[in-house]
């Protein structure tokens, strides 16, 4: 059984950085899809960002993390991270890396969660 565990939630002012890094355990092998989702208070769960495989690795980031968050991925060790950047107060919300994702209709979907990382984000 996969477990997704993650890492590097926490606190900072805005304009600060975080890392967040997750590692699949319990699977060999790669995934098509790997990323984060979000979710804060009162809203749903939102895509923020995958790599996927098409080719090479592509990459999807939600437009309003454009230009402030990476992903990336190290299939040797089967890990997902977010690099953070320029945070905003609205960019606090739980974060979830999901693998055995896919695009569905409109948007991106997983199957697999990890338990989720808080990140807060002071002004």
């Amino acid at each position: 059984q996969v477990q997704l565990v993650e890492s590097g939630g926490g606190s900072v002012q805005a304009g600060g950085s975080l890392k967040l890094s997750c590692a699949a355990r319990g699977y060999r092998g790669s995934f098509y899809c790997m990323g984060w989702f979000r979710q804060a208070p009162g809203k749903e769960r939102e895509e923020v960002a995958i790599i996927y495989v098409d080719g090479g690795y592509k990459t999807y980031l939600t437009d309003s993390v454009k230009g402030r968050f990476s992903v990336s991925r190290d299939n040797a060790k089967n890990t997902v991270s977010l690099q953070m950047d320029s945070l905003k107060p609205e960019d606090t919300a739980m974060y979830y890396c999901t693998i055995d994702c896919g695009f569905v209709g409109s948007s991106w979907r997983g199957t697999i969660w990890g338990q989720g990382t808080q990140v807060t984000v002071s002004s």
